[in-house]
């Protein structure tokens, strides 16, 4: 498995992993950034309540011009917070919600984790279906920063780092200061691609 970006936080691969919740976000619209509120519900098989890109198919506008009918393996949208302590220190400053997640997280290397990994949050779970894939719009909301979020490896291979989509295999609220429990899937793991 190829870890995505340089961490020290705990590797998937050595066991369990907790986390925290730190904040949530929700919108019903279909705009960039989501405001954090005090809780967010998570609705099985169909995503954050109120949120633009719940529902069973495919919510985002791109992917609905597409294919409607493709189910919706983006159902809920993770940023581990280390993301936003690495950008600060190359200069941008991002809160919570900035980028278009429904949940921030801290202590769990997200980008690690394979497809299907099972994250219990709050009372709901979330099972793990791929990498946001960054696009234009983050450079409409901050020129410069999709080079931050997609880039290059020496070796050639792309990384994406603007966070982690998953469905909600079991409903629940979701608060910030909820911990954030992992189980792996059976092997083999295959890395999260996007979605």
């Amino acid at each position: 498995m190829t870890v995505t970006e340089p961490s020290n936080l705990p590797s998937p691969t050595t066991g369990p992993q907790a986390g925290r919740v730190v904040s949530v976000q929700v919108s019903g619209e279909h705009g960039f950034s989501k405001p954090a509120i005090e809780r967010v519900l998570l609705v099985e098989g169909v995503g954050v309540e109120g949120d633009a890109h719940a529902g069973v198919t495919v919510q985002h506008l791109s992917r609905v011009a597409a294919d409607p009918s493709q189910p919706n393996l983006r159902q809920v949208h993770l940023i581990h917070a280390e993301l936003f302590d690495r950008l600060a220190a190359a200069g941008y400053s991002l809160v919570p919600g900035d980028l278009g997640e429904n949940v921030t997280t801290r202590g769990i290397d997200l980008l690690a984790l394979p497809v299907g990994t099972r994250l219990t949050v709050g009372e709901a779970v979330v099972t793990l279906t791929g990498l946001r894939n960054p696009c234009q719009q983050i450079n409409d909301f901050r020129p410069g920063l999709l080079k931050q979020v997609l880039r290059r490896r020496d070796d050639g291979e792309v990384e994406r780092l603007a966070g982690v989509m998953g469905i909600v295999s079991r409903g629940g609220t979701i608060r910030p200061g909820d911990a954030i429990d992992v189980a792996l899937p059976d092997p083999p793991h295959l890395p999260l691609a996007r979605v």
